[in-house]
């Protein structure tokens, strides 16, 4: 069954009205849904196997069934990454979205390659949470990702007291052969904890912004990954470590 969203508390036998002109798009002309059609509906407060009841310019449900699902990773991580050159940032975090993010942080590195238009940027978060509210459906989660951008290093490393924990997966640790690190890390890290991690733009952190993080650097193995691929890499060892190790 197809999932969709709805930020709203809901319980057993309760009507909804989805007003989404992407998902109604998506009902009646890419599913080809009916009234009486099932689909799973994340509410706030859990997922519903739903009932379409009518079908018109908004699309109403009614739950039918509280399902019991746990896709979310058991801890809450944030991607921090340097905003990256044509559709690579797109295409990563769709797939982090697939592989359990919580939340997305763009940020404007000091070496950062593209050009950004401070005045065309709620239009580019638009497009970035519209790809993770598909990927999130698409991938059965729970909880659609958020995203939020920041201008510079500077304005990132204020919101650091809102984590548990912050990592910066550095390439220069990759370099000299660093392995434990990360796994240490991972150690110490309970369920339920907010992590950041922070990842460069093409090219990387530099040594600047390293010292103005201020926080443990860890390596990601011994090959060098492109920054779009890095936090797919830490994904998958946290969802490795956290979710097939126990």
């Amino acid at each position: 069954m197809q999932r969709y969203f709805l930020e709203q508390d809901a319980e057993l036998n309760q009507r909804f009205f989805i007003h989404s002109t992407d998902d109604i798009h998506h009902m009646k002309n890419v599913m080809r849904s009916s009234e009486g059609d099932k689909i799973i509906v994340n509410f706030n407060n859990g997922a519903y196997v739903s009932s379409i009841i009518t079908m018109a310019e908004s699309i109403e449900i009614e739950t039918i069934e509280l399902i019991d699902l746990v896709t979310e990773l058991p801890v809450h991580i944030t991607i921090a990454s340097g905003l990256l050159k044509n559709d690579k940032y797109e295409w990563m975090i769709q797939k982090a979205t697939e592989l359990g993010a919580a939340h997305f942080i763009p940020f404007v590195s000091e070496r950062t390659i593209i050009k950004i238009d401070h005045k065309k940027i709620d239009k580019r978060l638009e497009r970035f949470k519209k790809i993770v509210k598909e990927a999130a459906e698409q991938s059965y989660r729970q909880q659609v990702p958020s995203v939020s951008f920041q201008p510079s290093s500077r304005a990132l490393v204020k919101l650091f007291d809102d984590y548990d924990y912050v990592l910066i997966a550095y390439e220069e640790e990759a370099k000299a052969g660093e392995t434990r690190k990360f796994h240490a890390a991972l150690n110490t890290i309970v369920p339920g904890s907010n992590v950041l991690m922070i990842f460069g733009p093409e090219g990387g952190l530099s040594h600047d912004e390293l010292k103005l993080f201020d926080v443990q650097a860890i390596g990601l193995g011994p090959r060098i990954l492109r920054a779009e691929t890095a936090p797919l890499y830490a994904l998958s060892a946290i969802s490795y470590f956290y979710e097939l190790m126990s």
